[in-house]
């Protein structure tokens, strides 16, 4: 009976969570024609996500399959870091410069075949300074050739609902079918920033080292950010840029201010100060629309959730704390709160089962929800206690 209770509560669980991701998609999708774009960008595609919902503020040519360059290295990252949240790597292990790894062209940190690195210094390399061969090594070291990882990393995207992307490498080379999305970009762009904050350590550092060791010796190699835009934008935290004559000038910008954060896409910029720009251009945008909602009483103090059958009448829920996220175009006037719990609550309930849903809609469509968790257990009641209780009332009714 309990095991059926709880696949009822997962499956409960499950339709809420279909339910918003409808809700957030039900939300109007703000697209413009080339007459009534507001912003008039000149770059090939964009797109403009807010990162804690997904919701799309502004989108141009958003699902043009075009050539990513070095931003491809957001997904060679994501793999990473789930890697490291994994237990599978730490950020001490040692990776080896393969052959293949040291002959990758564009931007590198020159590695030589055999040289050594950790796998801290390694993210550095990619992140900060572009580094190909570094992403083909950690491509190797995590899935043993760059092949694999390719797969890894395409199994990912699909996973993650990129729907128009092909990745042919780790690191962003010109390769025929490597393509992706300005969408697909913001897609994986908030998985790393969500999921792996530690991701901005990396993207935030401006000038960094590490230390080449070889047959020769050791030297200092100096890294410099690649990402110009984090000095030029305030609020900027990453998160990675990219060129090649074909793709033309690409970057995934992130930024956050007053706890608002977001993922601006550029593909396809005929110049560097073009990309800048018009990534500066979508945030300041973004932020423009963008406010934040406080519900400081999610649930009122003598709120009380009723439990059948069970030692007591009454289970008490964890207290929901710093409730706040994002509206877009919305002001907090227009926000509906419902708390819905579920149907028929019966002992035994267990600390941290999931009893109902805190919902917040806007003209009827979900935008945000938390979910309400027992903070203590409660004992079914057994048959004598029933009986004992049954004729307890039975009495005092007559």
């Amino acid at each position: 009976m309990n095991k059926m209770l709880k696949t009822l509560k997962y499956l409960l669980i499950c339709l809420l969570t279909v339910s918003l991701i409808a809700g957030i998609i039900a939300n109007p999708i703000v697209t413009y024609s080339a007459e009534d774009d507001p912003l008039d960008l000149k770059s090939r595609s964009a797109i403009l996500m807010e990162a804690s919902t997904g919701r799309i503020i502004y989108e141009k040519n958003a699902d043009e399959m075009l050539r990513p360059a070095s931003v491809t290295k957001i997904m060679t990252l994501l793999l990473t870091f789930e890697e490291l949240d994994s237990g599978n790597m730490t950020y001490d292990d040692i990776v080896t410069v393969s052959e293949h790894a040291a002959s990758m062209g564009g931007s590198q940190c020159f590695f030589e075949a055999g040289e050594e690195q950790t796998v801290r210094d390694m993210i550095k390399c990619i992140e900060v300074a572009s580094g190909n061969d570094a992403a083909v090594a950690m491509a190797e070291h995590i899935a043993g050739s760059e092949a694999e990882f390719v797969n890894m990393m395409n199994q990912r995207a699909k996973e993650l609902g990129m729907e128009n992307t092909n990745f042919a490498n780790a690191c962003g080379l010109e390769a025929e079918n490597h393509l992706t999305t300005a969408r697909d970009i913001a897609i994986m762009s908030r998985e790393l920033i969500n999921n792996h904050p530690d991701i901005k350590d990396f993207s935030t550092i401006w000038m960094d080292s590490i230390i080449h060791k070889t047959r020769r010796g050791e030297s200092q190699f100096d890294l410099a950010n690649t990402n110009k835009f984090l000095n030029q934008y305030t609020g900027a935290t990453g998160l990675k840029t990219g060129f090649t004559s074909q793709a033309k000038y690409c970057m995934s910008a992130t930024a956050n201010r007053n706890g608002i954060e977001l993922i601006a896409v550029i593909m396809g910029a005929d110049t560097k100060e073009i990309r800048n720009s018009e990534a500066g251009k979508l945030l300041d945008y973004g932020f423009s629309k963008c406010n934040i909602y406080n519900d400081t009483e999610t649930l009122p103090i003598d709120f009380k959730i009723p439990v059948k059958n069970g030692t007591s009448d009454y289970v008490k829920y964890e207290p929901i704390i710093n409730n706040q996220f994002v509206l877009v175009d919305e002001s907090p006037e227009m926000v509906v709160k419902e708390v819905l719990l579920y149907n028929d609550i019966e002992a035994p309930i267990y600390e941290g089962d999931t009893l109902g849903v805190v919902q917040y809609s806007v003209n009827g469509n979900l935008i945000h929800e938390e979910y309400i968790y027992a903070a203590e257990d409660v004992e079914k009641l057994s048959y004598l206690q029933s009986l004992k209780g049954l004729l307890s009332k039975t009495f005092m009714l007559q």
